[in-house]
């Protein structure tokens, strides 16, 4: 992989949570954004702008998967600025609303903590 793309992809996962700069990080690569764009999507396969989305959700998930925040508390860590643009990303990526997914994770996990401890006391 290009080791400028290896760069952005470096920036996005370390700092989901900022605004990301693209025009200045092209310029720090002497690249203008539209090629350093166009050589990211090439070998990442989505735009720097739907891989960032992606790292965020990604993130907002193990959020709401195993912290107690709240849903504004999560938005705010992944860098998200609307509550409700959010909640409907979220929702189109894995199914269920913030909520309903942290609701759903640990009822699940709950019943597979049963399970195994019911299989280890008739052991």
């Amino acid at each position: 992989m290009d080791p400028r793309v290896l760069k952005v992809v470096d920036y996005i996962e370390s700092n989901p949570h900022l605004n990301l700069q693209f025009d200045q990080l092209a310029q720090s690569m002497n690249m203008s954004p539209s090629r350093l764009r166009h050589i990211f999507t090439a070998q990442v396969g989505v735009s720097p702008k739907q891989y960032l989305r992606t790292i965020r959700l990604e993130l907002a998930k193990h959020l709401v998967e195993n912290t107690y925040l709240n849903v504004k508390e999560v938005m705010t860590k992944v860098g998200f600025n609307d509550e409700s643009h959010f909640v409907r990303d979220f929702e189109k990526a894995f199914g269920l609303t913030p909520s309903r997914h942290r609701q759903q994770y640990r009822s699940t996990n709950l019943a597979g903590q049963h399970s195994i401890q019911r299989a280890t006391v008739r052991a």
